[in-house]
């Protein structure tokens, strides 16, 4: 992950009589009487927590952090050029490593005993890339990408973290807007550095960067998204301030001529940058996509491995497609070939139009709003936490993902915010719809990620622990319960929607070991995954082209799914006419975790059930 981030990487409780009698056992399998150096561990666990907001202006924000003592944060970014930052990074948390391994599992409670694990494993993982590789992270080795750099994420952080309730709100942005080009020029320089060293991404993918730039560079200055973020926050909050010419003024004499700069530079790099889409093409290629493909895994699973398990997963699935799409009436060409012409169907498909645009979001809050009236069935516990539904901005959508979750401010100022890309309407047929959803709202993203923030029972620091293989499993795990909770009793073409869901995240497994380990062009994979998902080609290119730019994270999904059915089969077995899918699911309150590690808890929950 990128090393501003953290740790390596809508909703009412619903607290009923008979989920309250379902939770109480789960509580005693977690509870455990405090060890003698439980005070010790958490508060090195706090230490190192405020020290990394500290450190971290985005962090502060996005956590909503930056008030009280931390009130300057607001006003600031990280400036420090990025090879600094690495070095001092790197120092802080070796640093923290030493701090947290002096406290043994000795004298420590199994709940603290699990905290120190989990937290060691994010804090080495994170050490990993600076230290072996001299680069911010194996899964994204590139500075600057049409998916990464600040030129990327800012925009989108101002307008949707930094809020703006009052004057001193504005005036902090204003202060960010001004130190934005200090970060653009920041990522230019190291982007120079690291294309000396091999590490600049295909040409590609700059001519994507470059067109997201002009984009951003493209307005009037008073007509920038990050001039009208502010002013029409502003002016719906009704403070009063000159905020348009402010901000546009900082924009014509600041960011443009620092993206400029950086729109030549990406220009000139072009010319240089190596043939080949995937990890190969680097010096020590075939070292770091193994540590990506760890990291992303939380496993040891050789890229080889980890294809054929994709093409088993493709077969499996495939055949419960065609059995579906026979039962519709389909029975002409290949799974794939079938897929594809009810994606293009006209009856699935919303007008390409602002009107279109409302109705599939509005469609989508609708789904969110029905998944939370069956959540109870299957879940003791539920989040507080609002969620909201928005379109990925205008400016970044030619290269952001198809969905994405931000996870809501730990203070409740903002709200969690589930983002779909509304490119093209085409990539988004009807019947494929719903199990999105369920995937980054509710069961999914929303409801685990949002557990465990307000959990009052793991330490902040493992709150925002992030492992792909946990996260992307569950949500992937979340899409079978919706489909456990009857959402598709009467919907045949909706459970196609989810299959094929399913039947993307094997090929992905296929896909991302194919271009990084088997050579496969960008070309030769998008015709895999149309091919076998269905889906549109320019949706299949804009996934391949972030697997080639965030390496391994797309194997995280379908073998985090793995692991959870497998856990949970696991404690069915076990427990027998016992088993309870609500007290199964309390293991979400444990917090993220590597996948080894869940397995093991899953074992040691339904061990204590059974004593």
């Amino acid at each position: 992950m990128n090393r501003r981030n953290f740790l390596g990487t809508a909703g009412t409780a619903l607290a009923v009589a008979a989920s309250e009698a379902v939770a109480a056992p789960a509580r005693k399998v977690a509870a455990a009487t405090s060890g003698a150096r439980d005070a010790e561990l958490n508060a090195a666990f706090e230490q190192i927590f405020q020290d990394r907001v500290r450190r971290s202006p985005n962090l502060a924000t996005s956590l909503g952090l930056d008030k009280g003592p931390n009130a300057a944060l607001k006003s600031r970014f990280d400036t420090r050029p990025d090879a600094q930052a690495r070095r001092e990074d790197l120092a802080l948390t070796r640093r923290d490593i030493a701090k947290v391994r002096a406290i043994g599992p000795a004298g420590l409670s199994p709940a603290a005993q699990l905290n120190r694990e989990v937290v060691l494993y994010s804090l080495e993982t994170q050490a990993t890339s600076p230290a072996r590789f001299d680069i911010d992270s194996a899964q994204r080795p590139y500075p600057i990408t049409q998916q990464g750099g600040a030129y990327y994420s800012t925009p989108d952080f101002l307008n949707t973290a930094h809020t703006i309730n009052d004057a001193a709100d504005a005036e902090a942005y204003l202060a960010r807007l001004a130190q934005f080009p200090t970060l653009l020029d920041n990522d230019s320089a190291n982007q120079r550095a690291m294309a000396a060293r091999g590490f600049l991404a295909p040409a590609w993918s700059i001519d994507l960067t470059l067109g997201q730039m002009r984009k951003l560079r493209a307005p009037a200055p008073e007509q920038n998204t990050l001039t009208r973020s502010l002013a029409g926050r502003a002016a719906k909050k009704g403070i009063a301030g000159d905020w348009q010419r402010r901000a546009a003024l900082l924009v014509q004499q600041g960011v443009y001529p620092a993206l400029d700069r950086q729109i030549a530079l990406m220009e000139q790099l072009k010319t240089t940058t190596r043939a080949g889409d995937g990890a190969w093409r680097l010096d020590n290629g075939a070292a770091i996509y193994a540590e990506a493909l760890r990291q992303a895994t939380t496993t040891n699973f050789s890229p080889d491995e980890v294809h054929r398990m994709g093409l088993a997963q493709v077969a499996e699935i495939s055949a419960q497609l065609d059995t579906i799409l026979k039962s519709q009436g389909m029975s002409q060409g290949t799974v794939g070939q079938r897929l594809a012409a009810l994606n293009r169907d006209p009856k699935q498909l919303y007008p390409d139009t602002p009107e279109g645009r409302a109705a599939l979001l509005q469609s989508l809050n609708v789904g969110v709003k029905d998944m939370y009236a069956r959540l109870p069935a299957d879940f003791a516990t539920l989040p507080n936490a609002p969620l909201e539904i928005r379109a990925v901005p205008v400016e970044i959508q030619d290269g952001a993902s198809n969905g994405y979750y931000q996870r809501a401010a730990l203070d409740g100022s903002r709200s969690a915010i589930y983002f779909i890309n509304l490119k093209d309407l085409g990539d988004w047929p009807k019947f494929s719809l719903p199990t999105l959803s369920y995937h980054e709202g509710v069961p999914g993203h929303h409801l685990q990620i949002s557990l465990a923030q307000e959990s009052k029972d793991i330490p902040t620091l493992r709150k925002l622990g992030f492992f792909s293989a946990y996260s992307e499993g569950w949500a992937l795990y979340a899409e079978q319960v919706a489909d456990e909770l009857g959402v598709y009793a009467n919907d045949p073409l909706g459970k196609a929607g989810f299959l094929q869901s399913y039947l993307f995240r094997a090929a992905r497994l296929v896909v991302d070991t194919g271009l990084h380990s088997k050579r496969w062009s960008r070309e030769q994979a998008t015709d895999y995954m149309v091919q076998t998902s269905g889906f549109a080609r320019p949706r299949s290119q804009r996934e391949v082209e972030r697997y080639c730019t965030m390496i391994g994270q797309a194997c995280s999904y379908k073998l985090g799914h793995i692991a959870w059915t497998r856990a949970r089969a696991e404690a069915q077995k076990a427990l027998g006419s016992r088993f309870n899918i609500k007290q199964f699911h309390e293991v979400l309150k444990d917090g993220a975790m590597p996948l080894t590690i869940l397995e093991r808890r899953v074992r040691e929950r339904t061990a204590a059930l059974q004593a």
